[in-house]
């Protein structure tokens, strides 16, 4: 695997995204970048901004097992991770796997879960194992959570607290499309009321697991100069000194950030991190871990304005 493949590749894969997507190039972006750093993705919009259209595409365009979970108010832990049921004829208790037994989870509208169903993914996302009863179950090495969520002013919705938010690689907050783009998708998908069905618009699935983990190992070895790695921790530094943060980024976030760089450096087909490829994942990587100060929250500003104001002030290397 050299750079050269994993761009034909990922050029492979957007090209099946586009049967299903009109827009939203940089969303398959940060996906296929998470993908290649074994990070998670929170997908948030407002109802009816394909969010759970896009996870789907992505998803089938992948050979890789799949699993959705529809959270709701009354999901219990059990339905997410499975239970140990007791066989009377072994005398013994066998695990009913969940459905986070699987390669890709979509976990749809995740914040509409109460806070003790949501913690029961914590443990699979950052070990990618889980824990029931005493015993440890390995998931697989492909393991990837692509959770969508409603804003959270939204009613019925609840909050993810920062343990779980710190989880997820991205945060991707998806717009409302262009005019031209939302006319493409009246034109394409409005024969009916349902959702597009993603098997009949032709979209195939151009990646397995065994590329992808080629692919990754790649990615691993892509380069990060020194003078990068001061970049990167002088950017996450800031964020504690900046009196619009109430509490800053943590350590975690500068590995992020270095790993989400080197993805993004891959797709673009280098073997090497530019200062360009950590201001352009920074925003998606760190944002949903500060938290604003109550004065700045009240003044209207944003964790992204504060951020871009942070990589504007520290001078990248040349």
């Amino acid at each position: 695997m050299n750079v050269d493949q994993l761009r034909d590749l990922t050029e492979a894969l957007r090209q099946e995204y586009r049967k299903v997507v009109q827009g939203q190039e940089g969303v398959m972006n940060l996906l296929l970048t998470a993908l290649l750093c074994r990070g998670h993705v929170l997908l948030e919009g407002v109802p009816g901004t394909a969010k759970t259209l896009i996870a789907q595409t992505f998803a089938s365009s992948l050979s890789l097992d799949f699993n959705r979970i529809q959270f709701t108010p009354d999901l219990m832990p059990g339905d997410v991770l499975g239970t140990n049921l007791f066989d009377f004829q072994s005398n013994q208790f066998h695990l009913n796997r969940g459905p986070v037994f699987t390669e890709i989870l979509l976990a749809d509208e995740i914040n509409r879960t109460a806070p003790k169903t949501q913690a029961a993914l914590l443990q699979a996302m950052q070990e990618r194992t889980i824990s029931l009863d005493g015993e440890h179950h390995a998931l697989s090495e492909a393991f990837m959570v692509i959770a969508t969520q409603n804003p959270i002013e939204q009613e019925g919705t609840y909050p993810l607290p920062e343990a779980q938010l710190d989880r997820f690689l991205f945060k991707i907050v998806l717009d409302y499309p262009s005019r031209d783009e939302e006319r493409r998708i009246v034109a394409q998908h409005s024969q009916d009321a349902a959702m597009p069905n993603v098997q009949q618009m032709g979209v195939e699935a151009v990646l397995d697991r065994d590329v992808l983990a080629g692919m990754r190992e790649l990615v691993r070895g892509v380069r990060l100069a020194d003078e990068l790695v001061d970049y990167i921790v002088d950017i996450v530094r800031a964020t504690r000194e900046e009196q619009a943060f109430y509490c800053g980024a943590s350590p975690r976030s500068a590995n992020m950030l270095a790993s989400a760089a080197r993805g993004w450096a891959a797709l673009a087909g280098r073997d090497y991190v530019l200062p360009d490829d950590i201001k352009d994942v920074a925003l998606p990587t760190l944002a949903h871990r500060v938290l604003l100060a109550p004065g700045a929250e009240l003044e209207g500003t944003t964790p992204d304005a504060v951020l871009n104001m942070i990589l504007d002030d520290i001078p990248a290397p040349r």
